[in-house]
């Protein structure tokens, strides 16, 4: 059995660090896992141009912990007005490396978003010419489509009229969660990708209801199926460098996570790459996570991978029961229970 693994430090190419108070309790576990992270730009208000995306940099950078070399990858929060020269300053942003679709109402902070793919026409148009990747929140918000089947939905009605419209767009359909969308990015042509959360190769919708409601299990895009998840695995340790990690690591209070509308959202920095490598070695595809969580994403974003390594120790320990969140405090993802990895 394997007692120690050394990898490239791996990236996070989708993470929450909100702001405030909140995000210098929440960038140094953050900064400890990765050299990199793709910021979600869903603040209030929302990071909607090159200037408030530095700003936002900025103030990230502050919370790093001395010593560290984390570097935040900016995106722009893709509105129905969002114009093709803000499109072309962030091209031209050193800082600035994607722009996040939000279908208007889909998650958290998502009041902004584009309420028709259509209106945002001239910034997809820009973003294609300039080569900025678009990254996709890939569910439909349409009430008469069950929660469930949204994301498949998605793949007809919305992702593949778009991509027929704009063949040379990059895009990254983020939080894989179905069968079908690990299919589609499988076998699609062009430059697409998806990014697979370590909830949605953990864990299948059961975990939302066992025992009772289970509010720390819930996320958007929701849990699905055993065989949903099954395939997401099946996709993660393929070995396709079309598949990287993503954490989706999205926290909330504890108080508003379980309150009677709770918030949607997993908490997994604390232990992101430990988690990972758990889905991996249930997989028996353990020399496959370097890949997967360290080339496999700079590749697609035209960065070089990390020279630096990590180290991960095959060890018992507990995740604790919560963490400190400004003065409120988040409980992480397997919270009070067993871990077989350690980063070190």
């Amino acid at each position: 059995m394997t007692r120690i693994l050394t990898l490239r430090r791996p990236d996070d190419w989708h993470i929450h660090l909100r702001d405030g108070a909140a995000l210098l309790s929440l960038v140094p576990a953050a900064a400890r896992q990765f050299a990199r992270a793709i910021v979600m730009p869903n603040l209030r208000p929302p990071v909607t141009t090159v200037e408030a995306a530095l700003a936002y940099r900025r103030e990230i950078l502050a919370a790093v912990p001395p010593g560290s070399t984390f570097d935040p990858l900016m995106t722009l929060y893709l509105t129905d007005n969002t114009t093709p020269e803000e499109v072309a300053r962030a091209s031209r942003s050193p800082f600035v490396h994607a722009i996040k679709y939000y279908p208007a109402g889909a998650t958290t902070n998502s009041e902004s978003g584009v309420t028709a793919i259509e209106r945002a026409s001239p910034a997809l148009e820009a973003m294609e010419r300039h080569g900025l990747p678009l990254l996709m929140h890939g569910e439909v918000t349409d009430p008469g489509v069950d929660i469930f089947d949204r994301e498949r939905v998605f793949l007809d009605t919305v992702l593949e009229p778009l991509r027929a419209r704009f063949p040379g767009l990059r895009i990254v359909l983020e939080h894989i969660t179905t069968a079908e969308a690990a299919a589609y990015v499988t076998e699609a042509s062009g430059e697409i990708a998806a990014t697979l959360t370590a909830q949605h190769l953990l864990l299948n919708r059961n975990a939302i209801f066992d025992g009772g409601i289970r509010p720390h299990a819930y996320c958007l895009p929701v849990l699905k199926r055993e065989t949903h998840r099954v395939a997401l695995v099946e996709a993660a340790t393929s070995g396709n460098p079309r598949f990287f990690l993503g954490t989706d690591s999205a926290p909330h209070s504890r108080a508003n996570k379980e309150s009677g509308c709770g918030h949607a959202g997993v908490y997994s920095a604390h232990a992101a790459i430990e988690l990972y490598a758990e889905a991996f070695e249930a997989a028996g595809a353990l020399e496959r996570l370097e890949g997967f969580a360290s080339l496999h994403g700079p590749r697609f974003y035209g960065l070089a991978p990390n020279e630096a390594r990590v180290t991960l120790e095959r060890v018992d320990w507990t995740v604790p029961a919560s963490y400190p969140m400004a003065d409120a405090t988040v409980v992480p993802l397997r919270a009070g229970q067993t871990l077989h990895w350690r980063l070190v």
